[in-house]
């Protein structure tokens, strides 16, 4: 695989967050639904994956801002495109469509990116896989502990609808990202998996947990090692965390997974912890200076950014992390 073998001789990037980019573009309703959706019975403000099939000029313009910033993987723009998270948007029956249009729309940014084709051809697309805004593990009625508003089954059938969709469009990887709840990504492996067998095509898998707070636990109630343990069957390329903690506040965890996962080991975080308005105040040189710490310590192999950070973000990390060595691979570990 050219990107294991990139991996293995230099840190590789990440981009950053889509949500942040997204907002600066000022958004209305009917930006967000274009003509497409003009007399949609539901409001689509703020359903950034839509954006993928009404307004694919403003996605493809973000990928390749973080690719000129120096991204060497793209995500797609797919975080919430599973029917059971579109379903609050009632647009379920277009999450084929929207997983296919993303992962189209990211590889065209590459094609079209200016550097010469050698350049191009070591920048990888991932196929973003959020965690979905339900939960296998948890009841989210306290009055009714066993209740669970989605069972792994269904969990199944709507991410196997996605990887279908970013696959048909072209994704070098999967990206499994944002894991609070351990059973839910267990689903998606499980669909990944399946998918594998049934077609006869594999790409790598990637897997990134999310610590929740200084608990050091996902909202499953999983420290680093055991979420490790919960996921190593996928035998994914990289295992990491990403989002709700700042850089510095992820660091023990980073190093604990670092320290017991036999793949390369990825880091996305926040740029910092929200403020009272919502928004992420690290700057980008604070910010690499943290990631630029990990990987001199050796914990890292593939770094970039989650909730606040931008191109500015991503560059700075580049450039912090370029003349370091990756993290390596324990001896004997294929």
């Amino acid at each position: 695989m050219e990107i294991k073998e990139t991996l293995e001789q230099r840190i590789m990037i990440l981009d950053g967050a889509m949500g942040t980019m997204i907002q600066r573009y000022k958004l209305n309703e009917a930006d967000y639904g274009g003509p497409q959706f003009k007399n949609h019975p539901a409001s689509l403000k703020g359903c950034n994956d839509l954006l993928c099939l009404t307004q694919p000029q403003i996605i493809r313009e973000i990928h390749e801002q973080y690719l000129s910033a120096g991204a060497d993987i793209i995500e797609t723009n797919t975080f919430n495109a599973t029917a059971i998270s579109m379903a609050d948007y009632k647009l379920e029956e277009y999450v084929y469509e929207i997983n296919r249009a993303a992962a189209t729309i990211a590889r065209q940014a590459i094609e079209n990116f200016d550097p010469q084709t050698e350049i191009r051809q070591s920048k990888f697309v991932a196929g973003a896989m959020g965690p979905t805004n339900k939960t296998a593990s948890i009841s989210p009625d306290v009055n009714d502990p066993g209740f669970r508003a989605v069972t792994f089954d269904e969990l199944v059938v709507a991410y196997t609808e996605q990887i279908r969709g970013l696959m048909d469009g072209g994704v070098n990887l999967l990206l499994v990202e944002t894991i609070f709840d351990t059973l839910n990504a267990k689903a998606a492996i499980f669909a990944i998996k399946e998918y594998f067998e049934k077609t006869g095509k594999e790409i790598p898998i990637m897997i990134s947990g999310t610590i929740t707070d200084q608990s050091g636990r996902t909202l499953s109630g999983q420290t680093p090692e055991a979420f490790w343990n919960s996921v190593a069957h996928a035998e994914p390329l990289s295992a990491g965390l990403n989002c709700a903690l700042g850089a510095e506040l992820m660091r023990p965890y980073i190093e604990e997974l670092s320290g017991v996962a036999d793949c390369f080991i990825s880091c996305y975080p926040n740029a910092g912890l929200p403020n009272q308005f919502g928004e992420y105040d690290e700057s980008p040189e604070h910010m690499a200076s943290v990631i630029r710490e990990f990987a001199k310590a050796g914990f890292v192999n593939i770094v970039g950014g989650c909730c606040g950070t931008t191109p500015d973000h991503i560059r700075a990390m580049a450039d912090a992390v370029k003349n370091i060595s990756p993290r390596k691979l324990e001896v004997g570990v294929e």
